[in-house]
């Protein structure tokens, strides 16, 4: 009797997202290991998009030269990337069904919308009979992978470190090889990745910053820090030197894998790689609030903080966005962020802390500034980051705790190199005045070419009497 031939090739399409690389991608090794074929697909996500009201968003860019490497990549493998623009929930099923894919694979997201989304795309390709396959590829432990002893998730660092520590073993930072060679071109499908006009955006200074995108850019940046990471600890805090990773854009859309990292940090095993091992796992936990307690996004996570009535000035709001407080350590910081998209981290928690406890602002109109300006924003850590400093967070910092810009400004910026960098008006003046302007006298002012209120503004809140008021706003609550 003749045997009859099936055609039992398994085909799969990958869905790239926050995770733009090749190597060390957890979805896209599984795809290519148990897929006969697999297809390749990144959605510039409209409900995302068009939200962003500066259609020159340095972020936009970044994505845009990260999928043009990704692609020259894949084809040089043997397969494409497949380039859409519009809304995953009607594109993924469509595409599915039109290369008669078995399965959907992609890595899992844990904000609010992605899940919306996801659960969305699951029910339309269950009712065509495709899978849809989600792997952990953002976060070393995720969910309920680190519970308490009552099995609830923390909401206080430390145990949650030591937890994550005592769990840790090599299976969760293993490092996923890929077969490229289940690679598929697809037919009759336009795969031109679309210019960023057609996206209705516009050219930044990215590539003039230089931030280098893709997976390029973020083995360069981490070359350049593996003989820093010693120091770190050492070093994080001052933002005039390079002490940091500046690697956090490329985590944020995964050019570079979590595990990668945390590989990195465990082989070099001394003060600064556990340092920087820690801020891993800070984002970690910041994944994990956002997972167990999504109302964050919406309001503070100590649901009595929102009883808190803050001022809301709009002048004061615009001098903090536009860096002219008056207080060159917070100036300097917002200026940097306005022209490079990045800001400092500990000049993060001053900024912070400056908006609202001493300009008595509301710290969302904080967070959604930094969401619109931020390169790495991620709704996690930028959430939690700020509910940190208003004190209305999980482990946050305690509500009487107030930052003093002065002498943040002469602890780790005691140069003022980093503020004349931002504040060129500032240039001239002494270091051990630079920090607090305002009590330079008149002859000072002209001799050092600055007149405050003129080059260089006055303070809009005196500190002291600032803090006065905050104590009294929380201590109500």
């Amino acid at each position: 009797m003749q045997s009859i031939q099936v055609n039992t090739t398994q085909k799969a399409l990958f869905w790239f997202r926050r995770d733009l690389r090749l190597y060390d991608n957890h979805g896209l090794s599984y795809a290519l290991d148990h897929f006969d074929n697999v297809y390749c697909v990144f959605v510039f996500d409209r409900a995302i998009l068009d939200q962003l009201n500066n259609k020159q968003d340095r972020r936009v860019e970044f994505i845009w030269h990260s999928l043009n490497e990704l692609k020259v990549n894949l084809k040089k493998l043997g397969g494409d990337l497949i380039v859409m623009d519009g809304l995953p929930t009607n594109i993924i099923t469509d595409l599915a069904k039109k290369l008669s894919v078995n399965a959907v694979v992609t890595n899992h997201d844990y904000e609010p919308y992605a899940r919306e989304r996801d659960s969305l795309v699951e029910e339309q390709l269950k009712q065509s009979s495709i899978n849809f396959l989600t792997f952990k590829d953002h976060a070393i432990f995720e969910k309920d992978e680190v519970l308490t002893a009552q099995h609830k998730p923390y909401t206080v660092f430390t145990p949650y470190k030591n937890n994550w520590l005592k769990q840790l073993s090599s299976e969760h930072y293993i490092d996923y090889k890929a077969n490229f060679t289940h690679l598929a071109q697809p037919e009759s499908i336009n795969c031109r990745l679309p210019t960023l006009a057609e996206l209705g955006f516009v050219k930044t200074n990215l590539t003039d910053l230089p931030i280098e995108a893709g997976e390029t850019g973020a083995q360069a940046l981490l070359d350049a820090f593996l003989p820093r990471m010693s120091y770190y600890h050492e070093r994080r805090d001052f933002p005039s030197v390079r002490g940091v990773s500046y690697l956090s854009v490329h985590s944020r859309f995964g050019t570079i894998s979590v595990r990668a990292l945390v590989r990195q940090a465990l082989q070099l095993n001394n003060k600064g790689a556990s340092s920087w091992l820690n801020e891993l796992i800070w984002r970690d936990f910041y994944f994990s609030v956002l997972w167990h307690f999504p109302y964050v996004t919406q309001g503070s996570f100590k649901k009595e903080w929102d009883k808190l009535e803050f001022e809301n000035d709009p002048q004061l709001f615009n001098a903090w966005c536009t860096g002219n407080t008056g207080y060159p350590i917070v100036d300097a910081a917002m200026r940097q962020l306005l022209q490079t998209g990045f800001m400092h981290n500990r000049l993060r928690m001053i900024s912070a802390s400056f908006l609202v406890k001493d300009l008595q602002i509301d710290w969302r109109w904080g967070e959604a500034f930094f969401a619109e300006h931020l390169n790495d924003f991620d709704l996690s850590a930028n959430n939690g980051g700020w509910q940190w400093s208003a004190s209305t967070g999980c482990d946050a910092q305690p509500w009487f705790r107030i930052f003093n810009p002065i002498t943040q400004s002469e602890k780790f910026d005691s140069e003022g190199s980093f503020i004349k960098r931002y504040c060129p008006e500032l240039s001239e003046v002494p270091a051990a005045k630079v920090h607090s302007p305002w009590l330079l006298s008149a002859i000072e002012q002209q001799q050092y070419h600055c007149i405050i209120g003129s080059d260089y503004p006055a303070p809009v809140v005196d500190h002291k009497i600032a803090r006065e008021k905050t104590l009294a706003r929380y201590k109500l609550v």
